[in-house]
């Protein structure tokens, strides 16, 4: 993994054995991975929270974003950079994801199997392959181009919808404000529905209830049981897009729950 581009917590690990009794399986630790054009620090709140109740977890930026912003954004190198975060802690755990990295942990639980314990998949339940997309890309491309590739209108954004202590967690790693169009020509490439089909990892879907990304939970539901693993839709009264900074502790308590509810065996 690349020098300084986590955010961590790590637990030390208890006895196998206390007093000739086996201890009782692990909580999964946690992978979280966060939006487009933002950086691993909007997990702030979420890092606190897991490390009080002894969850290792780990906060990852993505490739163009956060410490990683002179590079470019590519779908495989992030997918990687979310297996990085595995890796470190251990080579298994749940992802959870908001928006850009919601789409992301869907993905690396259909590529990479193995090592996914489950997801939490929040703001991201419409497929990539909706007919909007061309024209957010349009959109995307004229705001990148405008001298301050959008900085003022994003910033205006982040104060009007989000708490002081929210927008200061979504901005504390900058911005990534010329990132946007490469990510979605690159998320382009993700068959969400045959993803969520081909992973066998338990999936909670995380919206808020203004999220105008719902328009396919039914779909998404529906694609994970076909695959043979169960889902969970977890819809979030009163808030919009960014779920997880609009309401930090119902979206903790829902990612505590899912971490209560996957077990890893005992080495």
């Amino acid at each position: 993994m690349q020098a300084g581009t986590t955010d961590a917590v790590t637990m030390p690990s208890a006895r196998a054995r206390e007093g000739g009794r086996r201890r009782p399986p692990a909580p999964p630790p946690v992978v979280l991975v966060h939006g487009s054009r933002t950086s691993r620090t909007m997990w702030r709140r979420q890092l606190s929270s897991l490390e009080a109740a002894g969850v290792a977890a780990v906060a990852v930026d993505l490739p163009g974003h956060g410490e990683r912003r002179a590079e470019p954004f590519t779908l495989d190198g992030a997918v990687d950079a979310v297996r990085d975060g595995v890796h470190a802690l251990g080579g298994r755990a749940l992802v959870a994801g908001l928006s850009l990295g919601g789409y992301l942990a869907i993905e690396h639980r259909a590529r990479h199997p193995a090592e996914c314990a489950g997801v939490v998949a929040a703001g991201c339940s419409t497929p990539t392959s909706s007919p909007l997309r061309p024209a957010w890309l349009r959109l995307a491309r004229w705001i990148e181009g405008w001298p301050d590739h959008g900085a003022r209108l994003n910033d205006t954004f982040v104060r009007l919808l989000l708490t002081t202590e929210g927008a200061d967690d979504l901005g504390a790693g900058g911005f990534a404000l010329t990132s946007m169009a490469q990510v979605l020509g690159e998320v382009a490439r993700i068959d969400t529905l045959a993803a969520l089909r081909t992973g066998s990892g338990p999936v909670w879907f995380v919206n808020g209830r203004y999220d105008h990304f719902r328009g396919s939970e039914r779909a998404m539901l529906d694609a994970v049981r076909a695959g043979g693993a169960t889902a969970r839709l977890v819809v979030v009264p009163g808030t919009r897009h960014l779920v997880s900074l609009d309401a930090p502790v119902t979206f903790t308590r829902t990612l505590l729950e899912a971490v209560a509810s996957v077990e890893l065996p005992v080495a």
